[in-house]
């Protein structure tokens, strides 16, 4: 076997690319095509590359780069909201299935009582790194199902330190004096949390802050680099996760203003990386032990699969989950955990069960994770319809394929439209960007160019060129652009006008004190528009429809900065009028 690391890079990549686009194309998922890569290239293969557990432990940073990314997507306030998912559905998923399927493999392996704890427990474990990725590619990890399903995900990654504990109380060796106790283990999460959180509000914003101030890209990626990292290994230095680590360093810029720009600059390592890990698990699976016991084999898979996704869908419902919803949860974490490798690695060095058993409870993990991708095609039809995004669309060109022009233009909604329109007219080119695969379709059968893609991302508003645009125009619908995305390009593109559309008040006061060139409240200047004519119509005279106009915008104006300062209901500010209190003709004197 090949040890130069050129070489089985080539190799591992090379054969990765091939099946995984063979995979795509047939419909069954890019994760099943790493895992037959790894397989077919690993030991029990055509033995090309060796050294599967070490390169497992490099890859085994994308799982560390995906947890810091899903951080990201949560701030503190939003962790708070999902507790109970967290805390209740998590621990009684983990607890229930892992004792459920302790009780099989003590049925059916022959095992001790203790060895079937050891084996079943880490078989509750689903697996992040294939889970989140596809939640992330089908757009549905904001939506409650992909809150859910994260929710429990986290619980199991922070379930490996008691779980570790579990089975060192039930080791056989003799005792480590290098591993602290388990109540110490506990202790120590507590404090690393603790410590993560304040370097997170004292160090790492006032260091993004200022290389952000520097306009150093490369700085900014070896910066966010460094951050994941630092966490994962005071965890490590801890005994602890490194996930969890990266997790929490992730919540803590949650709130950051350049959030986006760190998922951006990370996702990159975080896909090659993943990729990586998967091949390395299907390198590290034992064929032989397969072939020897494949009923075994096959069979303890099919079971971990159906009574995990019996359990979790019994006790979604019991949570008051719905029962289409349900049904797609328990499918969608019926497979086997990466995590679970590590666990079967604790329990083989405690003694409980032997290097075959473990090489064999691997393979049925890495068997259960290889039906994901085609449960997952079932499972789709039980998502909730109503929260269901459109469908991803490979065939439209994104914005890295336009010419950079003056202007850009995000949404090509009704509003957008009307704004591209005009600068048509005034024969200035504009990029335009959307997400909608329909409506830009529309457009194309009038012979206009629409890319695709998620305009509030920053990397993709740097392919459309607007690091060099003289304008940005963001024309999206309402709760479509947030004030920390508007923060972010304020500050990435300082030589560019920023416009906003606004689409009601409540947007008006979320965009407030930022240095924005104009926001645009869509639905108050066609309001006011028709009560002028309105008042037209029913014969009131041209100069006091003027005046009363200039009175409302001047009261709305005063509203609005009270509402900013005090609170939304705020009513300090004079009253709208009413037919007790009409316009004033001293008012517009005054």
């Amino acid at each position: 076997m090949s040890e130069n690391l050129v070489l089985d890079g080539v190799i591992m990549l090379g054969t990765a690319l091939a099946l995984v686009l063979l995979f795509r194309r047939l419909g069954l998922g890019a994760t099943l095509g790493y895992l037959v890569a790894g397989a077919l290239i690993g030991p029990s293969g055509f033995a090309l590359v060796g050294g599967a557990q070490s390169k497992m432990n490099i890859a085994e940073l994308g799982i560390t780069l995906l947890l810091f990314i899903a951080g990201l997507e949560l701030n503190l306030a939003r962790l708070w909201r999902l507790r109970r998912d967290i805390f209740g559905f998590g621990l009684a998923q983990v607890a229930i299935c892992g004792l459920a399927l302790a009780g099989v493999v003590l049925a059916f392996a022959g095992f001790t009582y203790a060895a079937a704890l050891a084996i079943g427990l880490p078989l509750a474990l689903s697996s992040t790194a294939q889970v989140l990725p596809m939640l992330r590619s089908a757009g549905r990890m904001n939506t409650p199902f992909g809150e859910r399903a994260f929710a429990i995900l986290l619980f199991q990654d922070v379930s490996i330190v008691p779980l570790i504990t579990i089975i060192a109380a039930l080791s056989r060796a003799p005792a480590d004096p290098a591993t602290p106790p388990g109540w110490l283990m506990a202790l120590y999460t507590v404090g690393a949390v603790v410590a993560l959180v304040l370097a997170g509000r004292y160090l790492l914003n006032p260091l993004f802050r200022f290389i952000g101030g520097l306009g150093e890209r490369e700085l900014f990626v070896a910066a966010a680099l460094f951050t994941v990292l630092a966490a994962s290994a005071v965890m490590e230095w801890l005994h602890l996760s490194t996930a969890l680590g990266a997790f929490v360093a992730g919540v803590m810029l949650a709130d950051s203003p350049y959030r986006h720009e760190l998922e951006a600059d990370v996702d990159p390592f975080r896909t090659i990386l993943l990729g990586l890990f998967f091949v390395a698990v299907g390198m590290m699976l034992d064929l032989h032990a397969i072939a020897a016991r494949p009923f075994f084999v096959v069979g303890l898979a099919a079971a971990v699969v159906i009574v995990k996704a019996a359990l979790i869908f019994g006790i979604a419902r019991a949570f008051g989950i719905a029962t289409r919803s349900a049904l797609g949860l328990g499918l969608l974490l019926s497979q086997g955990g990466e995590f679970g490798f590590v666990l079967f690695a604790q329990a083989k060095n405690a003694m409980l069960i032997s290097d075959s058993a473990a090489s064999l409870m691997g393979a049925v993990v890495t068997l259960s994770m290889a039906t994901t991708p085609f449960l997952m095609q079932f499972a789709r039809r039980f998502y909730d319809p109503d929260k269901a995004p459109a469908a991803r669309r490979d065939d439209l060109d994104g914005p890295e394929k336009a010419d950079h022009s003056a202007a850009v233009v995000v949404g090509y909604g009704r509003f957008g439209q009307t704004v591209a329109q005009m600068l048509m007219g005034a024969g200035m080119s504009a990029t335009i960007i959307d997400n909608d695969a329909e409506m830009i379709d529309i457009a194309a059968k009038f012979g206009l160019k629409v890319y695709y893609g998620d305009g509030t991302r920053l990397d993709l508003l740097r392919q459309a060129g607007a690091d060099e645009a003289k304008v940005i125009i963001f024309a999206m619908d309402k709760d479509q652009l947030s004030r920390e995305e508007l923060e972010v390009a304020l500050k990435s593109f300082r030589q560019a006008a920023i416009f906003v559309r606004a689409y009601d008040r409540r947007a008006v006061l979320e965009y407030r004190g930022l240095d924005v060139t104009l926001t645009v409240r869509e639905v108050f200047e066609s309001a006011v528009l028709m009560g002028r004519r309105t008042l037209k119509t029913l014969g009131v005279e041209e100069g006091r429809i003027a005046r009363i106009e200039q009175a409302y915008r001047a009261r709305d104006k005063e509203r609005l900065t009270l509402q900013a300062d005090k609170g939304i209901f705020s009513d300090e500010a004079r009253a709208a009028f009413h037919p007790q209190q009409p316009f004033d003709e001293a008012e517009a004197e005054s």
